[in-house]
């Protein structure tokens, strides 16, 4: 390479859109309305001189006649034509006219009026040649496949992105609740947007792009907007799904788009919902999704090419940040990771309370019992608790929502409605007063096992006939290996209710199996709770935010070990709940016989009759 020489920008030939042919029709009426259409007037109306006009008087040839300002107009008996001459100081020229027998009360020529003539003679040829652009294109487009395949027209390679522009009044960070340390987080994005100047005097530099991670419904979008709200700057919002396209091309050509729109609009926001839709890991297969990783290239050159995205912040929020490109999440393009956790205690609290001024409550509500009790859910979950019980109300007649109403709501999102239609035989009614016994009496009588709350054997739409809810008085982060094993013990003790009163067993156990084993599976595979075993990872989990997919990484015969080891478990915890409702019989049965009478008891009736 020649020295002196550097590289430049070389710019591309616009292609030009459909308004550079409106703008040309435009002119084309301008020049036909300025000079074709006066020569076409003009040569209607013959011109004679003045000596014309008085000899076709004397031969009374003249029918009509209009004395203008600077001329005269008249017309002929004869043919009708239009003549006109000049105006001459003339005082005979009435008596003449009307000897002449000519019409002095009605006009020669009629002027129309100038809107009339603004629209004729140019609204409605310019709407003609619109209508008839318009139409031929999308005849061009139904023969081409659509709007996606019309090269320089319309709206291809246009971003959809959703546009919010700067105001006072949208979310802030006081309508998010809940989410303390992700708020801390941002909160330096939002300083750094109000006064960038004081980052720079120190040399620091903002990150290019923010990643919300969390579960579905912890909310990761309003964050981003009560960012937006924060900073009152402009806020682009766009689905990852919306960038993917049919046509090869298209998602690569909206990144462009939207970066351009954003670069015009800076300082800014651009904030990208499930990104994980382009952002998937490239597996460099030939024959695979082209379109969807030329889409992801052109994201990644965005974020840092030669040009620099000054005052461009990207946003953006996904469940599955395993799935994405390491190009992606390397610093310099998404430099930090804002992890958006399920509330604990205190954040359900407040998530509640924020939802609760939306709607009319009782004032004895006891907002910490029902976030106790709603332990797990997530933002959009106890929003929907707090619409739940609303709605609860309204079916009552009720002008208000109450304590009971919120507890109920609970139930409503964890087990299903009420199954009204579900009616149960004498004998199945106290098979499950048995069943829900048989796992609060197991709860209670070990330690270190959440208080019973709530047993009901009112049968909800979920299929469960009957549940027992148990809720720690606090926050509970960590479990230790006697806690598990009591744990599986409770789920265990339903069934073994059952054998001990009646000797058989039934299908009612079916969710308690799958809760138990997997508890002791993660014991053993997991938690490295297994002397044989001891810390060895025997299993991994994928999709974390979504539920958990294991799998299992070792061989098959250790797989079979682990399988003997889980029955093993469960057996042992089995028999301990046997032992326990064997040596508690007649607490057992007046318990079961007291929720069969009443078909719900809470849990401070439950605690009575055992302590009796």
């Amino acid at each position: 390479m020649r020295k002196g020489k550097c590289m430049q920008e070389v710019k591309q030939p616009n292609k030009k859109p459909f308004i550079f042919y409106y703008m040309i029709a435009l002119i084309v009426i301008i020049l036909i309305n300025s000079l074709l259409v006066p020569q076409i007037v003009q040569r209607a109306v013959k011109e004679v001189d003045y000596n014309t006009f008085m000899q076709m008087t004397y031969d009374k040839q003249i029918d009509e006649v209009q004395v203008q300002d600077n001329q005269i107009v008249f017309t002929a008996k004869d043919d009708k034509t239009i003549y006109k001459t000049g105006l001459m100081d003339d005082p005979d020229r009435t008596q003449r006219l009307y000897d002449s027998g000519a019409k002095f009360s009605s006009e020669i020529v009629e002027e129309a009026s100038p809107i009339l003539s603004f629209l004729i003679s140019w609204l409605l040829p310019l709407i003609i040649i619109i209508g008839f652009g318009q139409l031929m294109y999308r005849q061009m487009a139904k023969k081409a496949g659509g709007d996606s395949m019309m090269f320089g027209m319309g709206g291809m390679g246009k971003s959809n992105a959703k546009v919010y522009v700067k105001s006072s009044n949208g979310i802030k960070f006081t309508d998010v609740a809940g989410e303390d340390e992700a708020k801390e987080n941002l909160t330096e994005i939002v300083e750094y947007l109000h006064d960038p100047d004081k980052y720079k005097e120190i040399g620091a530099s903002m990150p290019k792009g923010i990643l919300l991670v969390g579960p579905p419904g912890t909310g990761k979008t309003m964050l981003a907007k009560a960012v937006a709200g924060e900073s009152n700057v402009p806020f682009f919002s766009m689905s990852g799904s919306e960038f993917v396209e049919m046509f090869v091309g298209m998602g690569a050509s909206k990144v462009r788009d939207l970066f351009k729109q954003a670069k015009e609009k800076a300082p800014c926001i651009v904030f990208i919902d499930e990104i994980d839709a382009i952002g998937k890991k490239r597996d460099g297969q030939i024959g695979g999704n082209d379109e969807r990783e030329q889409t992801l290239n052109q994201l990644l050159t965005e974020m840092d090419g030669f040009e620099g995205n000054t005052g461009v912040i990207i946003l953006a929020a996904t469940n599955r940040p395993e799935s994405l490109d390491p190009a992606l999440t390397r610093p310099g393009r998404f430099d930090r990771r804002v992890p958006v956790e399920l509330p604990d205690l205190k954040g359900r609290e407040e998530i509640l309370k924020v939802h609760a001024k939306k709607i009319r409550l009782s004032d004895d509500i006891d907002f910490n019992k029902i976030a106790r009790m709603a332990s797990g859910a997530s933002g959009a979950e106890l929003a929907n608790i707090v619409n739940e019980a609303a709605l609860r109300a309204v079916r009552d007649n009720r002008r208000f929502a109450t304590q009971a109403d919120l507890e109920e709501s609970i139930e409503t999102v964890i087990a299903g409605y009420q199954k009204k239609n579900a009616i149960l035989t004498n004998k199945e009614k106290l098979i499950v007063s048995y069943h829900e016994i048989g796992h609060a009496l197991v709860a209670a009588k070990q330690t270190d096992s959440a208080p019973v709350q709530k047993i009901t054997i009112i049968p909800r739409t979920s299929g469960a006939l009957g549940y027992t809810m148990q809720v720690d008085e606090g926050n509970h982060y960590l479990m230790s290996k006697e806690e598990i094993e009591n744990k599986i013990a409770t789920f265990t003790g339903g069934r073994a209710a059952e054998e001990v009163i009646f000797g058989s067993v039934t299908t009612g156990a079916s969710n308690d199996i799958e809760q138990a084993t997997r508890l002791a599976r993660a014991m053993i595979t997991r938690y490295g709770m297994n002397e044989d075993f001891d810390m060895v990872a025997l299993e991994t989990v994928t999709n974390q935010y979504l539920g958990g997919d294991t799998s299992l990484a070792c061989s098959a015969e250790t797989q079979a070990e682990i399988d003997h080891k889980v029955v093993e478990l469960v057996k042992q915890q089995h028999q301990k709940a046997i032992q326990i409702l064997i040596e508690n019989r007649a607490k057992l049965d007046e318990l079961a016989h007291f929720l069969y009478e009443r078909e719900t008891i809470t849990g401070e009736e439950f605690m009575n009759i055992l302590n009796a």
